[in-house]
């Protein structure tokens, strides 16, 4: 079976259409659910846990006879730890600990200054109080993924942390309550899918609401954050993953293969691209994709991958591989070439960078430090990684001085005379009177 990926060059007359149709943003995946999610988050808003009990069943073939079941309590967290072999919760924990280390340098604190009129002026910096992580569930769902939302909530210092992972058909994957234990997570529900999203956004008489959602999902979960933002914040509406890898031919085409095939067999949707001026280079590449394909359990998910989102693209130069990528703006961009960090200024869009030959994307993905939830589908040309700043809020601090006032007061007073705001200029007119009257 022939490996049948796109191959492009950048000199070919239609390549910028050819390239603009296969990375563009597809709106269409998700408009098609968002009827049936808007039905899923009403019953919920109406019904509460009647609704989550009966859609939890529905959709995930998972039957419980009281709303308590849904509570994840201690014994079965143990009992989840002692199911994961002494390897896991070592892995588990190395990585937990290079998170915890790596966001701590994001935790902004609060600042403050006078001016030459004595007005204190600053920014407060506090944590969000309560947030709730969706972790896809099932027996494929994903442990890192727990770390790399709940460290980061935690180190921004969120107080109260609940996590909801569907469990379909009563299955549920024992590392993910191992992560969640490991990584400090509050509370945790076994619901999934919109209802869960709408749980967290309006609560019910079991689930306390919450103020910010993040986390992963399919179709149904991202247009049901989509939904409820405004009522909560939410982290994004990530798209299928992605990784562009710009290569000179230094690193090994067998690395590179399977670089491109960790993102392939992620889901038939998700995109591989690799761009390279070396043309003999690309050849080595697709050979050893067709020949370490086989080798893949998912090996059907990541060839589907490639037929349908994987693109070689043969660039001019370097330098015009660069421009190409920040024009798709990946989720993962590899820059395996030699000197890789000498590149990086270049690098306007990317949601994580991976510099040279022994920075694959799958050590970003589970133990480098920062945290694998990426901006997705060209949403990095304005979006950034998940952070401790996706879990802090910054109020502004202004403390006027009586002279300070007077001053500032006049100018408020002009302008807003000449926006017909004849209040707001009054209310500061009344702070240039001295003394002002107090109040007994």
């Amino acid at each position: 079976m022939g490996l049948n990926m796109l191959r492009l060059s950048s000199s070919q007359s239609d390549f910028a259409r050819l390239l603009d149709s296969r990375t563009g943003w597809e709106e269409g995946s998700l408009a098609q659910v968002e009827g049936r999610v808007s039905e899923i988050l009403k019953r919920v808003r109406i019904d509460g846990d009647t609704a989550l009990l009966e859609l939890t069943a529905e959709l995930d073939g998972w039957t419980c006879s009281d709303i308590s079941q849904v509570s994840v309590g201690e014994d079965e967290i143990e009992k989840a730890v002692s199911a994961c072999s002494a390897d896991q919760i070592e892995a588990l924990q190395a990585a937990a600990e290079r998170i915890q280390s790596y966001h701590q340098y994001q935790v902004q604190e609060s600042w403050s200054y006078r001016d030459e009129l004595g007005n204190l002026l600053g920014q407060q910096v506090t944590s969000i109080e309560r947030v709730g992580i969706y972790v896809p569930g099932g027996k494929a769902s994903y442990p890192s993924s727990v770390l790399m939302n709940a460290i980061p909530a935690k180190a921004a210092g969120v107080e109260h942390l609940t996590m909801v992972t569907p469990t379909p058909g009563g299955e549920y994957n024992p590392l993910v309550l191992a992560a969640a234990k490991i990584a400090g997570v509050d509370r945790i529900y076994r619901i999934g899918g919109a209802q869960a999203i709408a749980a967290l956004a309006y609560g019910t008489s079991t689930i306390d609401k919450v103020d910010k959602i993040v986390g992963p999902g399919n179709a149904y979960v991202a247009a049901a954050k989509r939904q409820v933002f405004g009522r909560v914040g939410i982290d994004m509406v990530a798209g299928p993953s992605e990784i562009l890898v710009i290569a000179d031919g230094s690193v090994s085409a067998e690395w590179i293969a399977m670089d491109l095939l960790s993102q392939a067999e992620h889901d038939e949707v998700a995109q591989s691209i690799l761009i390279s001026p070396n043309a003999d280079y690309l050849d080595e590449v697709t050979n050893q994709l067709e020949l370490l394909l086989g080798s893949l359990e998912r090996e059907d998910i990541a060839r589907a991958s490639l037929k349908a989102k994987g693109i070689i693209i043969q660039s001019r130069d370097i330098a015009e591989a660069i421009q190409l990528s920040n024009q798709i703006a990946p989720e993962h961009l590899e820059l395996a070439v030699a000197d890789a960090e000498a590149f990086l200024p270049q690098v306007k869009n990317a949601g994580a960078i991976f510099l040279g030959a022994y920075s694959p994307e799958a050590v970003g993905d589970y133990s480098a430090g920062p945290s694998h939830v990426l901006p997705t589908s060209a949403t990095a040309r304005f979006s950034s990684p998940l952070g401790v700043y996706d879990f802090q809020k910054r109020s502004s601090v202004i403390g006027c001085s009586q002279e300070g006032s007077a001053s500032l007061a006049k100018t408020a007073s002009v302008l807003a005379r000449s926006e017909s705001l004849t209040a707001h200029a009054r209310s500061a007119e009344y702070r240039m009177k001295v003394p002002h009257k107090k109040l007994n």
